[in-house]
């Protein structure tokens, strides 16, 4: 065809265009497409603590070689984000994607299959790099698929959805240790989510559309427009509405921007780093000492292993709770205003907690915990940090950021083993309280208000 050797005579203009989309069946299409990969994603992050649990009571492992299998996982985490980031900002959303389900997929079924500790801990350096690319292009990715007046609401939902992974990783874990035993469910957790992940690369992948935005960004406004006019023609045929139209801007006008890597280090940029930086130290830190080291603290604590998984898994359920409160509330609260509060809440519940001794206490506090620890997942991971950037550098603005946190995750499992091995469970969650309200503190100086700004407004502000 002709059209597909010439250039538009405009610049498609997506970010309007995306914005004044209505909510139908195409958006709930790229939910699931996102969302289901984010869920197995997510079960090949959750097994973790379920895992170290498994292979003490099978003499595989100890504390110290536990703290390196997490150490290790989350440095696999800071290179995955640090390099998405760069992958999908220069070569798409699609194909960073891509990448991570065969990386992530193929060392969940290498480990199924792991002879040692060694190399299981090898397998999951791998899995981290795969599993932590594909956060960062999953959540930062969605936000240039939706408008500005929802952001929020739909990048709670595919969290809601990513968190359903450790409870269900909980529950498969206790419906398989009595089929196959601890010795094999072990496998059976890395298995699982990897073949999962391997069917989701060859027969789902290819209906996930490019990012318009992405394109555009790119002046390769053919291909924006494109998938633009296929989303719109698709979304006008599902509501049965006719849409807007759109001022679009002569190619002669348009310019282009680059970011070089480089300019995260400067200017406003360079806050939004710092900012961003805090707020994923803080989630990691709380919430991966929590998915990691919940059953080995019960085991400290003297409850036996099956009586730590139901623990665990009762605890757990609170993660998909959260989520969904987050994402009701989130784009009616100030995105300051909801970090400060949750991060406050979740030093004083983790205090009360750690002082619980009762079984039935413990799982009701720790419920609770765990609910307000995942509204701040979804708002930290899903919402805010993600939404921050200029597009041109979204990814690696958001990959760069989420490798900060990823190293405060590698030095933490020390931390803890040590607090552990020392003075025991208390001063573990005087640790976490303390990361939260220095958090809480660092929001409060820098953090900027994005809620229901359009991605390209937020990004000029950055400039």
């Amino acid at each position: 065809m002709a059209i597909a050797t010439q250039q538009p005579v405009a610049k498609p203009n997506c970010g309007a265009r995306l914005d004044r989309l209505p909510n139908s069946r195409w958006h709930w299409k790229i939910y699931w497409l996102i969302g289901i990969d984010l869920l197995f994603g997510g079960m090949v992050n959750s097994v973790g603590g379920i895992v170290q649990a498994q292979l003490i009571t099978l003499g595989w492992s100890n504390t110290n070689l536990n703290a390196v299998f997490t150490s290790l996982t989350m440095a696999g985490f800071f290179l995955g984000s640090l390099f998405g980031g760069i992958i999908g900002d220069r070569f798409g959303r699609k194909n960073s994607y891509k990448l991570c389900l065969i990386v992530h997929g193929l060392a969940c079924i290498a480990a199924a299959f792991a002879p040692d500790m060694t190399s299981l801990i090898v397998l999951r350096f791998i899995m981290g790099i795969g599993v932590g690319a594909l956060l960062v292009t999953l959540f930062a990715g969605l936000t240039e698929y939706v408008s500005a007046s929802s952001r929020g609401q739909w990048s709670g939902r595919i969290s809601f959805l990513g968190n359903w992974a450790y409870p269900l990783a909980s529950l498969l874990s206790m419906v398989i240790t009595p089929m196959l035993g601890v010795a094999l469910n072990w496998r059976a957790m890395f298995l699982i989510p990897g073949i999962a992940s391997i069917f989701i690369y060859l027969f789902v992948n290819a209906k996930f559309p490019e990012s318009p935005r992405w394109l555009e960004s790119k002046g390769r406004y053919l291909e924006a427009e494109t998938i633009m006019s296929a989303i719109e023609a698709e979304v006008e045929q599902q509501t049965g509405k006719k849409l807007e139209p759109v001022i679009t801007i002569p190619a002669e006008e348009a310019k282009e921007k680059t970011i070089p890597f480089m300019h995260l280090f400067k200017g406003e940029l360079l806050k939004r780093v710092i900012l961003a930086s805090f707020v994923l130290i803080a989630m990691n830190v709380i919430q991966y000492t929590l998915i990691n080291w919940l059953p080995t603290i019960f085991l400290k604590q003297g409850v036996n292993i099956k009586d730590s998984v139901f623990m665990n898994t009762m605890s757990m359920f609170g993660a998909p709770f959260g989520v969904f409160i987050a994402a009701v509330v989130v784009d009616k609260i100030s995105r300051k205003v909801m970090g400060v509060g949750l991060l406050v809440i979740m030093a004083v519940l983790g205090y009360i907690y750690s002082l619980s001794t009762d079984m039935n206490t413990i799982c009701i506090i720790g419920f609770f915990l765990i609910t307000v620890v995942y509204m701040y997942v979804c708002y930290a991971s899903a919402v805010y940090v993600p939404e921050i950037w200029p597009t041109e550098a979204r990814l690696r603005g958001s990959g760069f950021a989420n490798s900060i946190g990823r190293i405060s995750a590698i030095v933490t499992p020390y931390g803890v083993a040590a607090l552990l091995n020392s003075t025991g469970v208390t001063s573990v969650f005087v640790m976490l309280g303390t990361v939260a309200v220095v958090t809480a503190m660092a929001i409060a100086v820098l953090g900027i208000d994005t809620r229901k700004v359009s991605v390209e407004a937020i990004g000029e502000k950055a400039e």
